[in-house]
């Protein structure tokens, strides 16, 4: 017995044998809430990040390795296995005179001829910002910060990596893995 093929039968097979419909394209100039970037282009543009490493310190980076008990260099070099050279800008050492009695030792450390000095060009003291402006300009540093704004506000610049603190130990974060740091 053979089955006849009604004609809505047909219309129906038609249908699903149709072309699907293209899905709508974004708009480009539509603002992007988060941009990721893949990790291959992530280090395409950052080349001069290498051994030796400079690392730009923040102000509660130092406070917070004091308190976990942490020599800052040599938990720096243990953290990435290679020479590491701190750096401080003036607004973080302006930042940490302000702060006080309370914060001595953590200048001391920060007045250590270890630390390099680096001499700020622009007007007012703000530390973050100092840093953002300086990272964004030359991406040859690993930034070192315990706080989450300034972490946010790096993550958004592409090539810097982020070294915090974490259960009595540096860690990095975006760093590549071709430089041998280490994974936890």
């Amino acid at each position: 017995m053979k089955r006849r093929i009604s004609l809505t039968d047909q219309r129906i097979k038609e249908k699903d044998r149709a072309k699907p419909q293209r899905k709508k394209e974004k708009d480009p100039s539509a603002i992007k809430e988060r941009e990721e970037v893949c990790r291959p282009v992530f280090f395409q543009y950052n080349t001069n990040l290498g051994p030796p490493y400079h690392i730009l310190v923040d102000t509660n980076f130092i406070n917070f390795s004091i308190k976990a008990k942490l020599d800052i260099v040599q938990s720096m070099m243990d953290c990435l296995y290679a020479k590491c050279v701190p750096c401080i800008t003036d607004c973080v050492m302006a930042e940490l005179e302000k702060l006080g009695q309370k914060y001595r030792v953590a200048l001391r450390i920060a007045k250590d001829p270890t630390f390099e000095r680096l001499p700020c060009t622009h007007a007012g003291t703000y530390a973050d910002d100092c840093l953002v402006q300086r990272v964004t300009q030359h991406k040859c540093y690993i930034v070192a910060t315990v706080d989450r704004d300034l972490k946010r506000r790096i993550r958004k610049i592409p090539g810097v990596p982020i070294m915090y603190i974490s259960n009595h130990r540096f860690n990095i974060e975006r760093m590549p893995d071709d430089y041998g740091a280490p994974r936890f």
